[in-house]
């Protein structure tokens, strides 16, 4: 049996993974309330919390698998990239069950989990393919020619896709977080009513770039000489912002995973994060997918956001025989 720990932003999260990858137990905390009143993720906050939390979870996801700790074979730990504080509670704990249990210990990459979480939705082999990582934090093509080699096509200069559907909700009002408040109010909107920046959409490179579609719906909201707090929109006006900002963001994000795919010649496709759980993200990514003859593989929502299920990609490296000493560290930042 497989323990995987994830805590590398706001969520504590602990899961147990059979051989065959079968989720005996999950666990997720979230931390949403917590940050709410910000509007975004704190980091000492969130560290805190995961301290307070790490044990309770582990101890949950091994009840729901029932499952003793004398029946584990391996302890999995993602350390990279994350935000440091959080990182360090998890392997602290992972750390700590190794050494008590005389347990391997197996570093997961957080960005390659999120690809994984297709595979062990499909119960099938997804790999070669091209990885889509869209979360709040990246956005991130990967050619992965198997599920141990994944390279770096592009990924965000600046705001990925999740940061600034946060970054946008605030603007308008919303709810944290942006995400699914931006879906809910688009739903009665117009998605052509302003025609926002695509930013990269007609370029080779396989980078996104965000922060000026933000500026845009800042105009947009509050013309350039007034301020956003002094803004009094109709609830029709941040709806039709609302939409065209989300399908503008949908377009890039299914243009560059086009490009990514022809430059591979590649076949599949594999999404994940959090942005992975929009439902217009999902319907045209999917009709773009079938007109181009693509198997397209989008993790399950309940997988899209940060999980511990999606660690069993560990499974895959214990095999390989790529285990780690209890000197492992953390690295916060992306690794390209």
């Amino acid at each position: 049996m497989l323990l995987i720990i994830e805590s590398t932003c706001d969520e504590t999260a602990a899961a147990v993974i059979d051989e065959k990858l079968q989720i005996r137990g999950s666990v997720v905390a979230s931390q949403d309330e917590l940050h709410r009143i910000y509007g975004g993720v704190v980091p000492e906050l969130a560290s805190r919390a995961h301290v307070e939390r790490i044990l309770p979870v582990i101890d949950e996801a091994l009840r729901r698998a029932d499952v003793t700790l004398a029946e584990l074979t391996v302890v999995a730990v993602c350390n990279t990239p994350g935000l440091a504080g959080s990182l360090l509670v998890g392997l602290a704990a992972a750390k700590a069950l190794c050494a008590a249990l005389d347990l391997p210990l197996v570093a997961v990459n957080h960005l390659h989990a999120h690809v994984y979480a297709c595979r062990v939705a499909a119960q099938e082999e997804v790999f070669p393919c091209i990885g889509f990582v869209v979360s709040g934090g990246h956005s991130t093509l990967f050619d992965c020619r198997s599920a141990l080699e994944f390279n770096v096509l592009g990924g965000t200069i600046d705001d990925a896709a999740g940061e600034a559907f946060d970054k946008v909700g605030s603007l308008l009002g919303l709810s944290y977080p942006g995400g699914p408040a931006i879906e809910k109010t688009a739903a009665t909107g117009n998605p052509k009513a302003f025609r926002f920046p695509r930013t990269f959409a007609n370029d080779d490179r396989l980078d996104f770039s965000f922060s000026g579609l933000k500026t845009a719906v800042r105009y947009a909201l509050a013309p350039q000489g007034t301020e956003v707090a002094d803004a009094r929109p109709t609830q029709q006006l941040i709806a039709d912002l609302a939409a065209s900002f989300q399908e503008a963001v949908v377009d890039v994000l299914i243009r560059k995973a086009e490009q990514a795919l022809a430059r591979t010649g590649h076949r599949v496709l594999c999404v994940g994060g959090g942005v992975a759980a929009n439902g217009r993200f999902r319907t045209k990514l999917q009709e773009a997918m079938q007109r181009n003859g693509v198997r397209l593989h989008i993790a399950p929502r309940e997988l899209c956001t940060d999980n511990a299920v999606m660690g069993a990609i560990a499974w895959e490296r214990f095999r390989a025989g790529l285990v780690e000493t209890l000197e492992l560290d953390i690295i916060p930042g992306l690794q390209r």
